[in-house]
């Protein structure tokens, strides 16, 4: 893929994150949710295909990219509990 194609790509990642950030309908459901007692994230994935305007191709795999923000990690106690059940370790960096 170009690097322009890529600029565009990103673009187009963040305008999709920047509305969903936005939308009062989300942030009231999620509102209600919260008040409901419950923690909440959101993880979401776009798959996007794209091609040059009358190109055909069969090669699928190499038209598709998909969108991610750098999502935060984030570990609950009980997560924690089931890690420790594993002998899984996770390393703090705020310690």
């Amino acid at each position: 893929m170009d690097q322009q194609l890529k600029q565009l790509m990103k673009e187009l990642g963040e305008a999709i994150n920047e509305s969903l950030s936005d939308s009062e309908s989300i942030a009231e459901v999620v509102g209600r949710i919260k008040e409901g007692g419950y923690d909440i994230f959101l993880v979401l994935e776009a798959t996007i295909g794209v091609s040059k305007q009358g190109e055909h191709t069969t090669d699928k795999t190499s038209l598709v990219s998909t969108l991610s923000t750098n999502a935060e990690l984030k570990i609950s106690d009980q997560d924690l509990k089931f890690l420790k059940s594993l002998r899984i370790k996770i390393d703090d960096e705020g310690e």
